[in-house]
């Protein structure tokens, strides 16, 4: 017989309702909001600025109340006392207390989490080895770039070995090698079996990293799907780059092409599919050209949430 298994996180027809201005005019923040996450799930939660996604964040950290519906974590409120011990959390704008150095944050969030002494001393080293800071462990924070307090902050989010992390905007002031160090991190707790939950508006890295992502537009959730599901392997368009071509042989590829752009001497043209291509290749032969790259060009997940974007709109 199967066990059934409870989501880490769940809501169930979740709405947010506030005031705001002068006239105090009534913004639904999330509306009729219903997710679940499954246990070792990473999970990416996209959206337009002023979509619902610090709100949601919010309400499942216990910062705000929902004004219709539910959210449980664990099956329990996001109140509970032994659903905090089991979570961790970064907000998208966090306050540290500049004056203390990394390793003396690290220790006073340890020891607010109730880590014991011996114990929280070699995690504290561990977390500051896995954010790449270690150099800084003595060095007050109020000397800290941006990138270097989101590295202190993922830090503090893992320092209670917790089973669920929720992240708000982590890459956020993150340069390249910070987001890869950052994927890194995401890789190695997948591993560990945790539930990772953030969201984030770099979509290039969501799409490394996440096995399914939620989509949340003006407060409504319009899609949620597994990104094996929503990015196919077929090509959407090839990319054939030319060089050496001219007179009425480029005018004939124009025409072949779907869309051409000039480069001196190249021509990058992008064709449907692969009889296209064959097309290209025949009169490039003609022309005694030369075809300089071939490159098929899939789907991507900014292709999919501007597509997603583009029809709530339109609704």
């Amino acid at each position: 017989m199967s066990v059934l298994v409870e989501p880490v996180i769940q809501t169930v027809k979740l709405s947010k309702v506030y005031r705001s201005g002068f006239r105090m005019k009534r913004v639904r923040a999330l509306v009729d909001l219903d997710l679940e996450i499954e246990k070792g799930e990473t999970f990416g939660f996209l959206g337009p600025n002023g979509a619902g996604k610090t709100t949601l964040i919010k309400i499942l950290m216990g910062l705000a109340s929902p004004s219709s519906g539910q959210a449980r974590i664990f099956g329990r409120p996001p109140r509970d006392a032994r659903v905090k011990s089991r979570i961790g959390f970064l907000p998208e704008s966090p306050y540290f207390y500049e004056y203390l150095t990394a390793m003396e944050f690290l220790r006073l969030s340890a020891q607010l989490s109730g880590v014991p002494g011996q114990e929280a001393e070699a995690r504290v080293r561990r977390l500051l080895k896995l954010v790449r800071m270690e150099d800084a462990a003595n060095v007050q924070m109020r000397g800290f770039s941006r990138g270097m307090l989101q590295r202190i902050g993922v830090a503090q989010a893992l320092v209670n070995d917790p089973e669920l992390v929720i992240l708000d905007e982590p890459m956020g002031g993150l340069d390249p090698i910070g987001r890869k160090e950052f994927r890194d991190i995401i890789a190695k707790l997948r591993k560990q079996g945790k539930t990772v939950f953030f969201s984030t508006h770099i979509l290039s890295d969501v799409e490394m990293i996440c096995d399914r992502v939620g989509i949340v537009i003006a407060g409504r959730l319009v899609n949620t799907g597994r990104l094996t599901e929503i990015l196919t392997e077929k090509a959407e368009s090839i990319e054939v780059t030319v060089t050496g071509v001219t007179g009425k042989f480029r005018k004939v590829l124009e025409r072949v092409a779907q869309q051409s752009i000039r480069s001196g001497d190249s021509l990058l043209l992008t064709v449907r599919g692969d009889d296209e291509v064959e097309r290209v290749m025949a009169i490039v032969r003609e022309a005694k050209a030369k075809v300089s790259a071939i490159v098929p060009r899939r789907k991507t997940l900014e292709d999919y949430f501007m597509a997603r974007v583009r029809e709530a709109g339109r609704n």
